[in-house]
């Protein structure tokens, strides 16, 4: 429980530097904030198992979730502009 709490708390951290850092103004709630870190979070972690630089069960830090969270933010302002 306490796990999930933390993961809650470093998503929210992660996705608002995130939108913090990137150029486009977004409009979230902090829920969806949250869900986009998490997001960048295992983004990264899966990334990052599948270049070799974490070995299983090794989880993202802060800064590689940021980073995929403005990948995950740069992804859906692509597809907004398409349609």
């Amino acid at each position: 429980m306490i796990g999930l709490l933390f993961a809650a708390c470093a998503g929210l951290i992660a996705g608002a530097i995130a939108r913090m850092f990137y150029p486009n103004a977004q409009d979230m709630s902090w829920l969806k904030t949250m869900f986009l870190g998490l997001g960048g979070g295992f983004l990264a972690g899966l990334l990052g198992r599948l270049t070799g630089w974490y070995g299983p069960g090794q989880g993202a830090g802060i800064i590689a979730s940021v980073l995929g969270a403005m990948l995950i933010l740069w992804l859906l302002g692509k597809r907004n502009r398409v349609t």
